[in-house]
């Protein structure tokens, strides 16, 4: 629980927004080490990735940097070196499940190559992660209960969408898949839609490994006959709830701490607009 007293006012707001955005304003995890890819630094790979790697052909582990595939040109034999990463994480246990999902390796330069989803995190590389707030026309804000089966933050409420973009989709193309999937909405029901706009990067240590994860939201008034449905399992409960509510269950650790920083900054933006 944080220590926030809140009495809906912009300063008790603000604090709580400030307590949240520190909490994933964290530094690598103790003795991680800059990743390189094909010569461009894009991550922190934990000390456990580091050992499992070290015997795997074109990867250097240094005392500080991990380097994967340094004089690869980015293409096939790039991206089979990082499947084989992946796997050998796998069979080291650095990650959390396996998701049978590509994800793309982005550096300062772009993209590099694709990747398993559950190496991200061992490997510190940079996510985007996709949220949609969505509103009654009556002022009420439509949240989604995590299933208990998630592996991260299960039960957990969360914004009523939210999800990572996979690889070969552009941000506007992962949320309207994670809007179909975690909600049932079809792009109709979407037409008072804000364009996607970061928040901030989070930076957080986890278990397994350190979450790189740049926080973009889209908010919209859903039509009043609306009723949102999980389509994918990931859900277990979507309700709506008002701002009181949603603030004082976020003060309570009752939302993940990346629907916190989304809703928090939704409302106080809202607010400044008159729009709740």
């Amino acid at each position: 629980m944080l220590t926030t007293s809140f009495h809906h006012e912009p300063a008790q707001m603000a604090a709580l927004y400030a307590q949240f955005t520190q909490r994933v304003q964290e530094p690598p995890p103790e003795l991680a080490r800059p990743l390189y890819i094909a010569g461009q630094c894009c991550g922190w790979a934990t000390h456990a990735a580091c050992d499992a790697l070290r015997r795997l052909p074109k990867v250097q582990v240094e005392a500080d940097a991990l380097r994967i595939g340094a004089g690869l040109a980015i293409g096939p034999e790039l991206n089979a070196l990082l499947a084989q990463v992946a796997q050998t994480l796998r069979e080291a246990d650095c990650l959390r499940g396996w998701r049978d999902e590509l994800m793309d390796v982005l550096g300062p330069d772009g993209c590099l190559g694709i990747i398993e989803r559950a190496a991200m995190r061992p490997l510190g590389l940079l996510t985007r992660a996709v949220h949609l707030n969505a509103w009654t026309p009556d002022g009420r804000l439509w949240v989604a209960r995590r299933a208990l089966s998630k592996s991260t933050d299960p039960g957990m409420w969360d914004t009523l969408v939210g999800g990572l973009v996979s690889t070969q989709e552009d941000l506007e193309q992962g949320l309207l898949r994670e809007c179909a999937e975690e909600a049932g909405l079809a792009p109709e029901s979407l037409t008072t839609r804000t364009p996607l706009r970061t928040i901030l990067r989070v930076q957080r240590r986890l278990p397994e490994g350190y979450q790189v994860e740049d926080l973009l939201t889209s908010t919209c008034v859903l039509p009043a006959d609306t009723q949102p449905t999980n389509q994918d399992g990931e859900v277990m409960e979507i309700a709506h709830i008002t701002v009181a509510e949603a603030v004082r269950q976020i003060a309570d650790g009752e939302f993940t701490v990346e629907a916190a920083l989304v809703i928090l900054e939704d409302i106080t933006q809202r607010r400044a607009h008159g729009e709740i």
